[in-house]
């Protein structure tokens, strides 16, 4: 995302639509009575000669205050309905009016206040993109990645045929050309700023040696796993080795941040979670880290008690502690919702909690 123009003491920001992440992080950050000024296209009422109405379609600019804000199951289009506060003269004010912002959109967003919070998601998602490419593989199967500002995204998964010889089992020259063309075909397509090669035992050595490209050879690191499958992309995210590598990966800090979370929670330390608690540790100012899952947010707008977990969230600002909000979609943020979606954890321990 592009931050055309800021001016946070003002609430105003003018931003540029990048790429389809950006709308995920719009989507928790515009909310109801925000203004949004953008172009939309409405359907107006022309009367031929008093005779008859026809329908015509016209590309307005408009200032509408938002209501709901719903990203599409796609995920490249953020719908932002709500009425019309300012626009063409004959454009009936309060008339409702939807705004959908995709890839390449300009628009200003005006908030009555930005919370540290919200600037500091708004910077986050304008920082630039470093992505890797990941790739697990065995002597059966493979599965490749590409890391994404708030997660990953898997590209495909091969299958492969094995021959096997008593014991010794050996991988198919066949197998690893496949595996090395998916590597050069999506290193053309993406251009990955490294390129991460997981396996068990010795094939990940074998597969670099069989590698020829020296564009490709100096992208790879090359780590273990100890399977093939997602749970494992997790675990090589935070692997020691790619501590230097990954600094830019969300995904990497999201998991780190769950892992000391559970350690507080199985020590019974410093830490809060569920509804309840996470409530008594804002209210007594304990909270350092606010952990809140994407479902968890939208479960309170449905329910109609967003502004209550909005006050809260306003508390912790003030209070000068920090809020990550995890994506439902990938591991972390299962295991928050496991929790009740939202945790925290804390300056010091409350007896009480």
């Amino acid at each position: 995302m592009d931050i055309i123009t800021s001016q946070f003491k003002k609430g105003i920001v003018r931003l540029k639509i990048t790429d389809a992440d950006d709308l995920w992080y719009l989507s928790h950050l515009i909310e109801p009575n925000d203004l949004l000024r953008g172009t939309a296209t409405r359907k107006i009422k022309i009367s031929d000669s008093g005779e008859k109405t026809q329908l015509s379609k016209r590309t307005l600019t408009l200032t509408i205050k938002a209501e709901t804000i719903e990203l599409d199951d796609s995920g490249k289009i953020l719908r932002i309905n709500g009425r019309i506060k300012e626009g063409p003269d004959d454009i009936p004010k309060d008339s409702y009016q939807a705004i959908a912002l995709e890839e390449g959109n300009e628009f200003t967003l005006e908030k009555t206040q930005w919370l540290q919070y919200q600037q500091q998601k708004l910077l986050e998602a304008a920082e630039k993109k470093y992505s890797q490419l990941f790739c697990l593989f065995d002597r059966e199967e493979a599965i490749f990645a590409l890391s994404k500002k708030f997660g990953h995204e898997i590209l495909t998964k091969l299958q492969g045929e094995v021959h096997k010889k008593r014991l010794k089992t050996t991988v198919k020259q066949d197998f690893y050309q496949e595996i090395i063309a998916a590597v050069d075909s999506y290193n053309q397509r993406y251009n990955p700023d490294h390129i991460i090669l997981a396996s068990p035992a010795f094939y990940k050595e074998d597969l670099f040696q069989k590698i020829s490209s020296p564009e490709i050879k100096k992208k790879i690191v090359l780590t273990s796993c100890s399977d093939i499958s997602e749970s494992s992309l997790s675990e090589v995210m935070r692997k020691p080795e790619l501590a230097a590598v990954l600094k830019t990966s969300r995904s990497r800090e999201e998991q780190l941040l769950m892992e000391e979370l559970l350690a507080e929670i199985n020590k019974e330390g410093k830490a809060a979670y569920g509804w309840k608690e996470v409530q008594q540790a804002i209210d007594a100012g304990a909270v350092t880290i606010l952990i809140i899952s994407d479902q968890f947010i939208r479960q309170k707008k449905m329910d109609g008690s967003y502004q209550e977990l909005d006050e809260k969230m306003k508390q912790v600002d003030a209070a000068k502690g920090k809020i990550t909000i995890l994506s439902s979609e990938f591991d972390s943020g299962k295991k928050l919702n496991g929790l009740g979606g939202i945790a925290a954890l804390l300056r010091y321990k409350l007896e009480w909690i």
